[in-house]
């Protein structure tokens, strides 16, 4: 009887294996689905919890790994102040092994050849390698960030260059070596009546202590200044001054940019 029993249930046994491990096998596939068929909602979903809706993919398309959208910024949840990139940006994600993840992001309207980004996980934060690039940028996307810049209202193309540049955040600090150049050119602005008002370069140097330097490269507004970060945030210090000839176009926005002393506007940032 005990005996009948015993192979009643190892024949009983025998026959549940088979479904459990096509149950199990199941849950795997649809798991292994959801990761490589993850769609680009779910970037845009990351995207704006992690940038608190300043940076918004609007008509997400593909997957996460390989997708295109609208690129949007605005001042954050609740801000009336939002513009969108011209075109839509493309992305594609490569993981690498052992764990590093390899990056390529174009844009239709600014980027000739696309930027090369290498993601690389740490156990205290992540390393970002950005290989040589250049771009040209509109300077009315950042009005969409709110206060100065919509204040601002720069009408501008910006040229940028990067140069081995290297991006890290570990153990809460960031680092940054190599070089980048931002030029802004033929800027304008609603606070003046001088248009363009002149053209600009930002120039970035990283080591020990990231400093950055602005110089005039023409124009009526001379602009000058330089910068470094040091205790997790920029602090920046520069002048701007009118031109000769130019004083009365750009008295107002001399007022606005910085503390008054005389003809200059000292500008102090951090």
């Amino acid at each position: 009887m005990n005996s009948n029993l015993s192979r009643q249930m190892q024949i009983k046994s025998q026959m549940q294996a088979p479904w459990s491990w096509a149950i199990i096998g199941g849950v795997l596939g649809i798991l292994i689905a959801c990761i490589l068929f993850a769609p680009a909602a779910w970037l845009n979903y990351s995207v704006k919890k992690y940038s608190n809706d300043r940076i918004v993919l609007n008509d997400a398309q593909g997957s996460v790994w390989q997708g295109s959208a609208q690129l949007l910024l605005s001042g954050g949840a609740g801000s009336r102040d939002a513009t969108t990139l011209p075109g839509r940006i493309r992305w594609q994600i490569r993981p690498q092994i052992p764990y590093n993840v390899h990056l390529e992001l174009n844009a239709d309207c600014c980027t000739s050849e696309a930027f090369q980004i290498l993601l690389i996980p740490k156990l205290s934060g992540i390393l970002a390698e950005i290989k040589p690039s250049q771009s040209t940028w509109p300077a009315t996307l950042l009005s969409g960030l709110g206060a100065p810049f919509n204040t601002i209202d720069l009408q501008a193309m910006l040229k940028l260059q990067t140069q081995q540049f290297h991006l890290s955040w570990l153990n809460q600090q960031f680092k940054l070596d190599g070089q980048a150049e931002l030029d802004i050119i033929d800027a304008s602005t609603r606070l003046s009546t001088l248009k363009p008002v002149g053209s600009y370069r930002i120039g970035l140097q990283g080591g020990t202590i990231p400093k950055i330097n602005v110089q005039t490269l023409n124009g009526s507004l001379l602009l000058s200044g330089t910068g470094e970060f040091t205790e997790n945030h920029w602090r920046f210090r520069g002048e701007a001054t009118a031109a000769p000839g130019s004083e009365a176009a750009l008295n107002n926005f001399l007022d606005i940019l910085g503390r008054r002393v005389g003809p200059r506007s000292l500008i102090t940032l951090g």
